[in-house]
């Protein structure tokens, strides 16, 4: 604490736009060296160094030209760390997960099992209709994508098909789901910061997300028919179905994890829980069901040697030698530590969000952007960049939900809005462009987990990145906004 000599003296002043853009811009440029530079490596360390060399330069110029006090600094910090504590605790969970997954014959079963349904011709429009409808249901569109998406992943793997296809599609469908799910976080997040009801919320997105997930599916059909199909062998995905049937005991049994996940989400049961009982489901299947498999992965047969194989499995993930290279990709994955890498990318970023908030700098930015509104449409645009902007400062889809609702909440009561034009605006910016965003917890947490580095899916989320286009360009048009009045009296 050296800087706490003359803390009781010093006086908070306000940062200009300029130089509160200058960390940004900081950042910006670093993490477009960092990707020419490391490419797909730069998310393993590189990003991270350039997150907390922006937040250290953030905070330098709080303390010494804006007069702003350490400790606030210090606790500007710690508070976004500690928003950021269950995402990171369930991305530990997770690993722990896809490993338990893996030895229990679950992934291997549902790629099995996927590889004799799923038509290579139209997979990337199944796989965005089947995410969309788990994400529906769970409310949840990180279980979904750590969960149905691994084995949708698995599948279009065996089948050839480009991983960043495959990603955006698996994205596309579980942020659709997410958005409209009465159980999702999100979703009753943004009317709460609004001032509307839930449902009005929802059947007012349905007027983007609705148009937005047509179009993906077009988009995802054509290129299913005409720009996927090509590289496939049938040869080989008879070979890897006969090398995952040789290796595990594969029946519908290895799918009872997976159910037990839906059943307590869909109980309203919290993630993290219901992400342990799926582990300890995942655990108690391999037991049963792969007794021959952990054998085969350690010579003592003993109480002690499946307790080592499982608590490796959770720590370290899975490790099998198949034979088969893209078996052996594709399961030799998940563990705790697996997941260290990007905890600590969130961990860094949080680091950079807390000083840009407690030097007053991402305020600033956000003022800003308020001053150029002018109407309506200008309006939704500037609620839409502000939540663009906090996803890729401050790192966060619930701070850029809750920020920007706070702050343009009195706009659009000035302007004679409904409040449910606010909500959808937060939902088609802020929850569904975390994702695109490397650095932001939902671009490194999907990253993680589907195994594709973030730059390479983003061009193909399209549902992700249609939702704030189609929201700007109802606001210039004019349509399907609400006035207060319109809903006083529907009301």
């Amino acid at each position: 604490m050296i800087f706490q000599f003359n803390q009781n003296e010093r006086h908070m002043k306000k940062p200009s736009l300029a130089l509160s853009l200058f960390p940004v811009l900081l950042l910006v440029f670093l993490l477009i060296v960092n990707v020419i530079i490391f490419k797909d490596d730069a998310s393993y360390g590189p990003n991270q160094v350039a997150l907390l060399v922006t937040g250290f330069v953030c905070g330098i110029i709080g303390y010494f030209k804006l007069g702003v006090k350490f400790v606030q600094i210090e606790e500007g910090i710690v508070n976004a760390i500690t928003s950021s504590l269950s995402a990171m605790t369930i991305l530990i969970v997770v690993g722990a997960l896809i490993g338990s997954w893996i030895l229990s014959g679950t992934v291997p079963a549902m790629i099995f099992y996927g590889l004799k349904l799923i038509n290579p011709a139209i997979f990337l429009p199944i796989a965005t209709i089947i995410c969309a409808i788990v994400s529906l249901a769970t409310g949840s569109s990180w279980s979904t994508t750590g969960t149905i998406g691994i084995a949708l992943i698995g599948i279009g793997q065996t089948l050839g098909l480009n991983m960043g296809m495959v990603a955006g599609a698996i994205i596309s469908g579980a942020y659709f789901g997410d958005k409209m799910s009465p159980l999702s976080d999100t979703t009753n997040l943004a009317p709460a910061m609004a001032g509307t009801d839930l449902f009005t919320h929802i059947r007012h997105m349905v007027y983007t997300s609705g148009p937005a997930l047509i179009i993906s599916l077009i988009i995802f059909s054509i290129i299913s028919l005409f720009g996927s199909g090509n590289t496939i062998n049938l040869s080989e995905i008879d070979e890897i179905k006969s090398i995952l049937d040789a290796n595990f005991n594969l029946s519908f049994t290895t799918l009872i994890p997976p159910l037990v996940v839906l059943v307590m989400i869909r109980k309203k049961v919290p993630s993290l829980p219901a992400i342990t009982i799926g582990i300890f489901a995942g655990l108690l299947v391999a037991i049963i069901s792969q007794g021959e498999l952990i054998q085969k992965m350690s010579s003592d047969v003993s109480v002690k040697g499946y307790y080592t194989i499982i608590t490796k499995v959770l720590y370290e993930g899975f490790s099998i030698e198949s034979g088969h290279k893209v078996i052996d990709k594709l399961l030799n994955r998940g563990g705790m530590s697996g997941m260290l890498t990007t905890v600590w990318l969130i961990f860094s970023a949080m680091i950079f969000g807390g000083c840009l908030e407690a030097t007053g700098m991402l305020h600033k930015i956000a003022e800003s952007i308020l001053k150029l509104v002018s109407g309506t449409a200008s309006l939704i645009g500037a609620t839409l960049g502000s939540c663009l902007v906090l996803n890729a400062t401050a790192s966060d889809q619930y701070l850029a939900i809750v920020v920007p609702g706070r702050m343009f909440k009195k706009a659009y009561d000035d302007y004679g809005l409904a409040p449910q034009n606010l909500s959808r605006a937060l939902e088609d910016a802020g929850t569904v462009t975390s994702v695109l965003i490397p650095w932001n917890s939902g671009g490194a947490y999907n990253s993680s987990v589907l195994g594709v580095s973030t730059l390479t899916y983003a061009p193909y989320c399209f549902f992700n990145i249609l939702s704030p286009i189609i929201s700007l360009f109802l606001g210039v048009m004019n349509w399907t906004i609400v006035k207060k009045i319109e809903e006083s009296q529907e009301n």
